[in-house]
């Protein structure tokens, strides 16, 4: 007589695709990308008479009206879309990068060496990072053009702002997170497969690798899609006070300064700052829902 077996159980995927607001938010996600992506080829609009075509409303020909020098703002939302995600995918990478490495070792290895790492880290969260940034952006704008341009990547020489913001950003973000994998890798540590693991004189780098990273990457994976909007908003404020991407790039918080520049108690040009922010936060909100989804669908016990 066969004995019944029952259905494994679903995986991440099959957990997640039951949750409506999490798949919701994933399709916004998706069309936010791919209009970053391949939108500036649809919504690309070069008026002939900049005067004429100066601080158009909303209307059917320009459906999120026009800026200053006459240029469509749905293009220019697009367009920005590319650098605020760019900056914020990457800089969460490296976050990502870091921060994991940093607290693994942290973690395991434990005793002076947890405490000095950690110490460390506690300096570095008194430090404002806003300050940070800007001395970075500052003093190593200049070298790095002079670098790209030594080495002929003269095509880059426009990018370095970018760049730089994508390493520094990244560099800032990832304290928490460290602080987080510490956590887990201090639990993780005393369970059997790793003793086990130990036992069979596998090396260290082996076990972080092997047992230890897998049995993470559900955690870091959900601060991963919190990360990204942190990122994003910091770009934007520094973007936004004039200290991050430069004209004639436009990340969403550069169109945010070019609209509270033209705003005045006379006439009010509201869709400069509306349409930006609309779609910053749109984009912010579901990334941070996307999170919420997937921190249920790796651990399924979890009740909301």
């Amino acid at each position: 007589m066969s004995k019944s077996t029952s259905p494994p159980p679903p995986g991440v995927w099959s957990r997640l695709r039951r949750n409506p607001k999490a798949m919701i938010v994933l399709a916004i996600l998706i069309a936010v990308v791919y209009f970053a992506v391949d939108g500036p080829r649809w919504f690309d609009y070069h008026p002939q008479d900049t005067s004429k075509a100066q601080f158009h409303p909303p209307s059917d020909e320009h459906p999120f009206g026009t800026d200053l020098n006459g240029r469509d703002q749905l293009s220019r939302v697009v367009q920005g879309a590319r650098i605020s995600l760019l900056v914020g995918f990457c800089g969460a990478l490296i976050s990502f990068a870091v921060g994991t490495t940093y607290g693994m070792v942290s973690g395991y290895f434990g005793g002076k060496a947890d405490e000095l790492m950690m110490r460390l880290v506690d300096i570095l969260y008194s430090i404002p990072r806003l300050l940070i940034i800007i001395i970075a952006v500052y003093s190593f704008d200049k070298p790095l053009k002079e670098w790209l341009a030594s080495h002929g990547w003269v095509n880059l020489i426009g990018f370095s702002r970018i760049l730089l913001l994508i390493v520094v950003l990244g560099l800032n973000e990832w304290l928490s997170l460290a602080r987080i994998v510490r956590g887990q890798v201090l639990s993780l540590k005393q369970q059997q497969f790793i003793l086990a693991a130990r036992a069979l004189g596998q090396s260290h780098t082996r076990i972080i690798a092997r047992h230890l990273l897998p049995n993470l990457m559900g955690i870091v994976t959900v601060y991963l899609t919190l990360t990204i909007p942190a990122v994003i908003l910091d770009e934007s404020f520094l973007s936004f006070l004039g200290l991050g991407i430069q004209a004639p790039q436009a990340s969403w918080g550069s169109l945010l300064s070019d609209g509270a520049n033209v705003i005045n108690p006379v006439r009010s040009y509201w869709w400069l700052l509306f349409f930006p922010a609309l779609a910053m936060s749109v984009t912010l909100l579901a990334l941070n829902f996307l999170g919420d989804g997937l921190r249920d669908a790796l651990d399924p016990r979890q009740k909301r």
